[in-house]
């Protein structure tokens, strides 16, 4: 249903969402598997790793900035944004989702999100996750 409702045959998306691992696996699949098709489809689009965001904020701020051909000098006001709470008035605000325990990926679990990597034909839990047009800073 929730594939459907993003305008996607959900027929390739029959997964039992049986913890939030399984959910946010299957939304990042997806994502990456669109981007990865716009880039073969000849779009000019990049990607940005939320790894490197959060290692070198004020870094990856600069290198999105000067790629979208904005000033570079935003850059500390784009990290001081990262401060606030973009979901503050959602049922996804921090101050909500922290009443929740992280969710642990077990052997058995990372096993199970593997197979659902490899039917997208995503990098595998623990490989290498950076794909072509990725901006870096490093």
């Amino acid at each position: 249903m929730v594939m459907d409702s993003l305008d996607y045959d959900s027929a390739d998306f029959c997964v039992r969402l049986d913890d939030d691992l399984t959910f946010g696996v299957l939304l990042s699949a997806v994502t990456t598997r669109s981007y990865v098709e716009m880039r073969r489809g000849g779009f000019d689009v990049s990607a940005v790793r939320y790894e490197d965001l959060v290692a070198r904020p004020l870094d990856m701020c600069r290198v999105v900035l000067e790629f979208c051909r904005l000033p570079v000098s935003l850059a500390e006001l784009a990290v001081a944004a990262f401060d606030r709470d973009s979901q503050r008035n959602s049922g996804a605000a921090k101050s909500i989702l922290r009443h929740f325990d992280e969710p642990q990926l077990t052997l058995r679990n990372k096993a199970k999100l593997n197979r659902l990597l490899k039917q997208f034909d995503m990098p595998l839990i623990g490989e290498s996750d950076i794909l072509e047009g990725t901006l870096t800073c490093c």
